[in-house]
């Protein structure tokens, strides 16, 4: 009669071919033999790789490293000449946070690369130099610091500077979200019709006035009736620009007002058609801190991309504290306790990216907070 010892040791190397032999037809157990974490039926099934809360400073790490990429890329060699912020946590898939993808773009003087579309949603947010340009879908937009455009899923843009100084912008992209969900594309012959035949244009010809979302959109409430909102493929915001100074004043009416304990004045950029996010996919804010405001801590299923426009101060992301100032970039990853303070005596701004249209979309969306006594209470 075998012994329980030698029973033990045979089932454990039955055990063992057998996931041997599973993982050799490209299958995965999924039952518990022990509750060791190797055996963890939970764990087991989790991704190993998660985006971790990071920070990247912009005068000491990005700045440099765009002007000497600007001074060995040209428009000769690539049409593109950006910085994509990885996730060391997510690396090395090019991803700033699960869904979202950030990069920095330095323009020369008076050069436009030639027009394309994506299955990605993308924005620009101008950052340095008042001439950064973008033409969408035959509006061309030129745009300075702080003005935000959007190039929508399939919308035919081109990118640039008209200037004669070098013009940085930030860009924010679902195209991690995109690529999960095996949609990717990316298109670059852009055609137009001439007597009846299609024919090859490195630029887009003009078909809006530069200033035409100003001109349907700038004044909130009002809508004009006699004109298409179908822009693009209709999946987005048809406001294609927002500039800065519209939403600073906003933010600058709202700065003696309580706000809220969590999260301050916050302001988000909204289709005017619907008052809904621009994106189905993610959405964008700006986040005004008072001088010396402190926001108590808030934890959401949503990944947040944080980049201070304005000021400077500190945040709390989980247990890592986080220096900022303005043009940095740093992340609050989904399900982090994160906080902010503005250390300095001038409002701090902060632009925010969030994928909270996702979450929401498919029921997963929780946000809590901590009261001042401590308390954890749910926000949504």
């Amino acid at each position: 009669m075998q012994s329980s010892k030698a029973k033990e040791h045979n089932l454990q190397a039955a055990l063992d071919q057998l996931h041997a032999d599973v993982y050799a037809n490209n299958m995965a157990p999924y039952w518990v033999v022990d509750r060791t974490k190797i055996h963890d039926e939970d764990t087991q099934v989790m991704d190993k790789r998660k985006a971790i809360p990071f920070h990247w400073t912009y005068k000491d790490q990005i700045e440099p490293l765009l002007h000497r990429s600007a001074e060995l890329i040209t428009t000769e060699t690539s049409e593109r000449r950006s910085l994509v912020l990885v996730n060391p946590g997510l690396a090395p898939s090019r991803a700033t946070t699960t869904t979202m993808y950030v990069a920095y773009r330095l323009n020369d003087p008076n050069e436009i690369m030639p027009p394309h579309r994506h299955s990605p949603n993308a924005i620009r947010l101008g950052l340095t130099g008042k001439s950064n340009f973008t033409g969408v879908e035959g509006e061309n937009i030129t745009f300075g610091p702080g003005d935000l455009v959007l190039t929508p899923h399939d919308t035919w843009h081109n990118h640039g500077n008209k200037g004669d100084d070098n013009a940085i912008n930030l860009s924010v992209l679902d195209l991690p979200l995109v690529e999960a969900l095996n949609a990717m594309y990316f298109e670059h012959d852009y055609t137009e019709e001439e007597e009846g035949r299609r024919v090859k244009k490195a630029m887009q010809s003009e078909r809006f006035p530069s200033d035409y979302s100003q001109q349907v959109y700038g004044a909130g409430g009002l809508m004009p009736r006699f004109v298409s909102h179908h822009r693009g493929t209709g999946a987005a915001s048809p406001m294609y620009v927002y500039r800065y100074d519209m939403m600073r004043e906003a933010l600058e009416r709202f700065k003696d007002w309580d706000g809220d304990p969590h999260e301050a004045i916050m302001i988000e950029y909204v289709d005017p058609t619907t008052g809904q996010g621009i994106f189905k996919t993610v959405t964008f804010f700006m986040q005004m801190l008072r001088p010396g405001e402190k926001t108590l801590p808030l934890k959401q299923s949503a990944s947040l991309v944080v980049s201070p426009f304005e000021g400077s101060g500190h945040s709390l992301v989980g247990n890592k504290k986080i220096e900022w100032n303005a043009f940095d970039t740093f992340v609050v990853p989904g399900g982090y306790w994160a906080e902010h303070v503005n250390t300095s005596d001038k409002p701090a701004i902060l632009f925010v990216a969030s994928d909270e249209p996702t979450l929401k979309a498919l029921s997963f969306y929780q946000k809590h907070g901590k009261n001042k006594a401590g308390d954890i209470v749910k926000l949504a």
